[in-house]
């Protein structure tokens, strides 16, 4: 355990939930980091009655079956699950996609490509997922051959791309950048190439972007 921050230092980078770019990735890794210390909490409590059972097997003598049935069973776990699941529901509920949002985007995945389209069904050439920053985006994800997953890690959660389903997602990126995305469903040979890279441009930019490729 003590050693848990030293290997939880290399959890960033571009492909990392945990260094989150946009509110919805934020949320997700508030989460994992509640699920880590809800986990850490009772894997202590474990180890405490555990090394209590050695050191002090008279004063654990003296709990009845009832008392550990109890203790064990609802005392222990009650708190930690309702709090666990608490956040979860909330934290998972701002994540659904509500409404419209201002932009909307959709991403078709086949073997081993990913492609793009904009509003007006704009294509751009470049392979690459366009964005404007600060926005909240609703993205459409299907797919043509098999099941595949669209996630890119900084900017949110990840949603299935299933042929003959339409599927949504929402995503926001706190400010201008790259970011990457991967295909997070093993989908074949070429599943470890299967990525994308995402550019979060200034809403002025990223306008001017759509208008020139719509010419």
């Amino acid at each position: 355990m003590a050693a848990t921050p030293l290997a939880l230092a290399g959890c960033s980078g571009e492909l990392s939930a945990l260094d989150p770019a946009g509110p919805r990735a934020a949320n997700l890794a508030l989460l994992w980091w509640v699920m880590f210390w809800g986990a850490v909490v009772l894997f202590v409590l474990v180890m405490v009655l555990f090394a209590l059972a050695y050191l002090r097997t008279e004063w654990i003598g003296r709990l009845t079956p009832g008392q550990w049935i109890v203790g064990g069973g609802l005392v222990l776990p009650v708190p930690v699950l309702v709090l666990l699941t608490g956040t979860a529901l909330v934290l998972g509920e701002q994540l659904l996609p509500r409404g419209a949002a201002p932009v909307q985007l959709s991403a078709h995945a086949s073997r081993w490509h990913w492609s793009f389209a904009y509003p007006d069904g704009t294509i751009m050439s470049d392979d690459i997922l366009h964005i404007p920053a600060g926005q909240p985006v609703d993205i459409t994800v299907t797919a043509e051959d098999v099941i595949h997953a669209f996630w890119i890690p900084r900017l949110g959660g990840k949603i299935d791309a299933i042929p003959g389903r339409i599927n949504r997602i929402r995503l926001e990126a706190d400010a201008p950048g790259s970011y990457w995305g991967q295909c997070a469903e093993y989908c074949g040979e070429g599943h470890d190439i299967m990525f994308f890279r995402v550019e979060a441009h200034a809403p002025d930019d990223f306008a001017a972007l759509l208008g020139e490729a719509s010419r």
